[in-house]
């Protein structure tokens, strides 16, 4: 049995119990504390040879100590029976020590404990219940004709004064923690419906974005088959030209237009099966050079780039074989990829081009995306990866950089690095050669 199941008799509690396992982690500290200061009276006695009277009724206690342990360990119920066992038990044995002892042994000292043991072991209003009926007893000793007490009634009016201070001084304490402990219970409650706002504002988030990849996969699939289908779309349309002309169509000419069909349909067949090789959310671990990772990245942005004069470079090392989520990796390359060509669009960049590195390091691979956009704002390079905040107005969602960053924290432990100056803005991140 480790300490925690002996101070809580081996029971189980659960969140809702903490005052009840509270409350028997106490009362076990408390016959623990008790049966050690039985047994030292017994020793005392024994080798003092005197108070042998007293050694009856310690052994006695010490028995009920025993006995009340063992009902603790039963059931949780039984925890107001020995709690008011225990308290009887103490209010009794230092009452006897006042009616029967010489107050030149000290006995009378251990009285002091006794707000203590009210403190943990019963409610306010009863508790000063026990202490007026403790200073009653205490008060009477002196004028009963029942038994010989050796206290004169100014030492017991003495022992009754500072134990009404004690127990006062000891009331206020804990109310005092009495209010902190409802303070921290009302903390607790505002902290759990603020987790779980923040859970569900999570989900949303989670949603929106799902919503908002959707919409960009969509989009550069959009890119992908806009040229494919023109040119099936131009086949088609020469021979059907050329049968109103009532022109002959050449055998050659009808089975070179049908195999250029056929390849551009295998093509845009293959352009689906990269996107969702790409956008599946399996979250699998797969063994990958990092450089086909950027490369797949920048096919997907190459469609949306032939209209304009935007530039992508990128620097390949040496093979690089990293052990991770290759979706997730091209997903984060292609939201900062994609803000790099929106910026440099938008600003009318002459010469804009995006720069690519890779930086071999000894447990990670740090990818680096550069641009001649002119920087972020010093306003906004702040606040670029929290939800919603976006320059794009109404086309954009202002989540893209927020999962980026939250898909580099949760699935690889690192954070998203952003530079900027009046040249541009570069943007790093670091992924692991291993995850675990």
């Amino acid at each position: 049995m480790n300490k925690e199941e002996l101070f809580t008799s081996g029971l189980d509690f659960d969140a809702s119990e903490t005052e009840l396992r509270s409350k028997f982690q106490m009362v076990n500290v408390a016959l623990m504390l008790s049966s050690v200061g039985l047994i030292y009276g017994i020793i005392i006695n024994l080798i003092r040879h005197e108070a042998h009277h007293l050694i009856g009724i310690e052994s006695s206690l010490l028995l009920a100590n025993a006995i009340l342990a063992l009902m603790l360990r039963k059931r949780k119920s039984s925890i107001t029976f020995v709690s008011f066992a225990v308290t009887l038990q103490f209010t009794f044995l230092f009452l006897y020590l006042i009616y029967v002892s010489e107050p030149s042994e000290l006995k009378h000292i251990w009285i002091f404990t006794y707000p203590i043991i009210l403190l943990y072991f019963q409610e306010d209003k009863i508790a000063i219940v026990w202490v007026m009926f403790m200073v009653t007893m205490l008060l009477i000793a002196p004028l009963q004709p029942f038994v010989k007490v050796s206290y004169s009634m100014f030492q017991v009016s003495y022992l009754s004064f500072v134990l009404g201070i004690i127990s006062v001084i000891i009331y206020f304490y804990k109310q005092k923690m009495d209010e902190a402990k409802a303070m921290i219970e009302r903390q607790q409650i505002m902290l759990a419906r603020k987790v779980k706002e923040l859970t569900q504002k999570d989900k949303m988030l989670t949603v929106q974005s799902k919503q908002a990849v959707m919409g960009e996969m969509i989009s550069m699939i959009a890119h992908q088959w806009r040229q494919p289908l023109s040119t099936v779309t131009l086949n088609i349309s020469n021979l059907q030209v050329k049968k109103l002309l009532g022109e002959d169509i050449q055998e050659e000419e009808l089975d070179k237009a049908l195999e250029n069909i056929s390849d551009t349909v295998v093509y845009l067949s293959e352009t689906i099966d990269d996107f969702q090789t790409y956008f599946r959310p399996d979250k699998e671990l797969s063994a990958v050079d990092i450089n086909e990772l950027i490369e797949k990245a920048i096919s997907f942005v190459k469609p949306r780039l032939r209209k304009t004069e935007v530039e992508i470079k990128f620097f390949q090392q040496q093979r690089l074989i990293v052990n991770t989520y290759a979706n997730e990796v091209v997903q984060v390359l292609l939201n900062i990829i994609n803000n790099a060509i929106d910026e440099l669009i938008e600003r009318k960049i002459k010469y804009p081009q995006v720069t690519i590195n890779v930086f071999n390091r000894e447990k990670e691979v740090a990818i680096s995306i550069a641009d001649n956009a002119g920087g972020i704002p010093l306003e906004n390079l702040e606040t670029i990866f929290e939800p919603y905040f976006s320059t794009k107005g109404k086309n954009g969602t202002g989540l893209g950089l927020y999962m980026s960053q939250m898909i580099m924290q949760k699935q690889f432990h690192t954070n998203i690095d952003v530079r900027s100056s009046n040249y541009g803005s570069i943007f790093t991140i670091v992924v692991p050669k291993k995850l675990a």
